[in-house]
């Protein structure tokens, strides 16, 4: 398939998941259209500016299925293909970016249709991009990081976290050296997945989206810095970090937790250039849900990675979007003694895991009904429940009591995992589920068209329990199993036979309920 952005929207629109709305759209409605729709949403004509927004892309397991063009539980595949497989970017001489380029005194944000997305933003922000930077020692890096706009030319730029990009800031700051960094906008997701993928410094997440579409991605040189960027991307900033450090306060913003973040003190980015394509589509990446189903695969990657280093056979692993994506994960595992607990340590080993649940391959993890019932009638609490004091934290977790302005690292966090798998010392038979005789072979509309006449015995409730004595003969059998082998017979006849049978002493039950001849 083709991994361009605009193949993506064309994809979307394909499979009815994109809406394009033709009419002139002002700006400060479209973060509530496309929080509204139950598509992705793509605002052809926005009031004031000469370039469309789309947004909600990435708004659902099916449009991220889409993207790579296979199945949901599959994207993680494709990940850890990048990951074994990585295939170096290639630098092109050209790309429709270079359609429309603006340096110095050009530079006009505003020219970019930033909405508001959230009602208690602190300004319009740009929220999509991909940040590219170079360090002398780990040369290049992605990931991806919001903008929020200031002047003309100047925007905060939010790295108040821990991350490679915060990493790079304070080593050209030592150095006394300038950052220059390019920001994509609108590029494919697999770019936006591996640049979200929270590598090691050292580690090009392009080479690891090269790995991802089998292919190498292409890059374009800068025009006013010596950091290249995604070639393919509809909209490229330029820019370089201003000297003075954390000194913007940037916020609020809506975070992936589904709850307003607080102001956060950043650094300020002087934008130096803007390039784009003349048509080119702005995209909107909308808080939460964009950003939550960007980041599944990526948990469930390092989910699956660090149960095989732990030897625990999983069969399937669920990054829940009730736990962001980011903090609760579900496996289910084929269980040896012990698993249960070490799938436990596994995974909260995984950094911003908090919560854990492990239950065994008979449980639809996917299904929060089967979950709960797991952990309903598998746990006892004082064996089962681990906890974690004091384990390295996601600062934003709401649920850490504030530790000061502008504190993100040292934060610790309590992390729980529960082990949902059938106890070791208890029976397994105590555990066999209901089924429903005839289940698979039913179907409703047979028997509402009347296609499915009931049987009628031709003999009496007395000669048929000559036959089933005969039918017990070889071997004890349950009821349903009965009624299976008497498919010919009359319900009724059958249980007037059975009743027969047993007001003569004629049935005796083994050690699991069936039925079988009395010996004499």
């Amino acid at each position: 398939m083709k991994h361009g952005f605009r193949d993506f929207l064309d994809t979307l629109e394909k499979h009815d998941e994109l809406l394009r709305i033709k009419p002139e759209v002002d700006l400060r409605y479209v973060s509530a259209l496309i929080n509204r729709a139950d598509t992705a949403v793509l605002c052809e004509r926005v009031a004031g500016y000469d370039i469309p927004v789309v947004g909600g892309i990435l708004g659902s397991r099916r449009r991220l299925a889409l993207a790579m063009g296979e199945e949901f539980d599959k994207i993680v595949h494709r990940l850890r293909q990048g990951l074994q497989r990585p295939i170096d970017p290639i630098l092109v001489d050209r790309a429709p970016l270079q359609e429309v380029v603006l340096t110095g005194k050009q530079v006009d944000l505003t020219t970019l249709p930033m909405p508001v997305f959230a009602a208690k933003d602190g300004a319009p922000y740009i929220p999509s991009g991909i940040a590219l930077a170079r360090d002398p020692e780990y040369g290049l890096n992605a990931g991806v990081y919001r903008l929020m706009f200031r002047e003309r030319d100047l925007t905060g730029i939010d790295i108040v976290t821990p991350n490679n990009l915060n990493l790079f800031y304070k080593r050209a700051l030592e150095r006394k050296t300038p950052l220059e960094v390019s920001i994509s906008i609108g590029t494919h997701p697999i770019e936006m997945i591996a640049a979200d993928y929270k590598a090691a410094a050292g580690v090009n997440e392009l080479a690891v989206a090269g790995g991802m579409r089998g292919e190498p991605v292409e890059l374009l040189p800068g025009e006013t810095v010596k950091v290249e960027c995604l070639a393919d991307a509809e909209i490229v900033l330029e820019g370089v970090f201003l000297p003075d450090g954390w000194v913007f306060p940037e916020g609020r913003f809506g975070e992936f937790s589904r709850l307003m973040g607080g102001i956060h003190i950043n650094p300020n980015l002087r934008i130096t250039a803007i390039r784009r394509r003349r048509d080119a589509i702005f995209y909107a990446l909308s808080m939460p849900w964009e950003n939550i189903w960007m980041s599944a695969p990526i948990f469930e990657a390092a989910a699956w990675r660090v149960l095989a280093e732990a030897g625990v056979e999983a069969t399937a692993v669920n990054v829940t979007p009730g736990g962001c994506c980011h903090w609760q994960v579900i496996a289910a595992i084929k269980k040896k003694p012990g698993d249960g607990k070490n799938a436990i340590a596994a995974l909260l080993s995984i950094a911003d895991i908090k919560h854990v649940v492990v239950t065994d391959s008979d449980i639809d993890i996917f299904d929060p009904v089967e979950v709960e019932w797991a952990i309903a009638t598998r746990v006892q609490a004082d064996k089962d429940v681990v906890i974690l004091p004091r384990a390295r934290a996601k600062p934003l977790d709401p649920s850490i009591p504030p530790l000061g302005p502008g504190v993100t690292t040292g934060v610790t966090t309590a992390k729980m995992g529960i082990d949902a798998t059938i106890p070791e010392e208890v029976p397994k038979e105590r555990y066999e589920r209901i089924t429903y005789p005839f289940f698979d072979e039913v179907r409703v509309e047979e028997f509402v068209e009347g296609r499915r006449a009931p049987a009628r015995s031709r003999v009496t409730p007395e000669a048929l329990q000559g036959k089933i004595l005969a039918i017990l003969a070889p071997g004890p059998l349950y009821f349903a199993e009965l009624l299976d082998a008497l498919r010919d017979e009359g319900y009724r006849e059958i249980v007037q036979a059975f009743g027969l049978l047993n007001e003569q002493g004629r049935l005796a039950r083994d050690g699991v309920g069936r039925w079988k001849p009395k010996e004499a």
